[in-house]
């Protein structure tokens, strides 16, 4: 495992979001969702592309809290501009698990 400064970690921004909206996303090259996260009046509302379909529906992720670093620059992902990245963690059959807040907090809280 490569060690990094503490410096490295406060440039990445894990932000608090809200899924607004999600949807199949039939063009990606793996199942994923196209998700709308709101991220408050700071940030806004971001696009995401998260290969997440094994574990959610896209009903279920409307109005979940997720975790996502907002600080990335956009990536184009088939037809769409991804603007942030929904994280995750894989279990032990692949399937993604989304990193959530245990409690409510503010949309854009930042993790530290």
């Amino acid at each position: 495992m490569e060690l990094i400064e503490w410096d490295d970690f406060t440039k990445v921004e894990l932000r608090v979001g809200r899924v607004v909206a999600a949807e199949p996303f039939p063009e990606a090259r793996r199942p994923a969702y196209r998700l709308q996260v709101d991220f408050g009046e700071e940030i806004g509302v971001r696009k995401s592309s998260a290969q997440i379909t094994a574990l959610y529906s896209p009903q279920s992720l409307v109005g979940k809290l997720v975790v996502a670093v907002v600080n990335f620059p956009p990536k184009q992902i088939g037809p769409m501009m991804s603007e942030c990245l929904v994280t995750g963690f894989h279990d032990a059959g692949g399937r993604v698990s989304l990193c959530v807040p245990e409690h409510e907090v503010p949309l854009g809280t930042r993790l530290l």
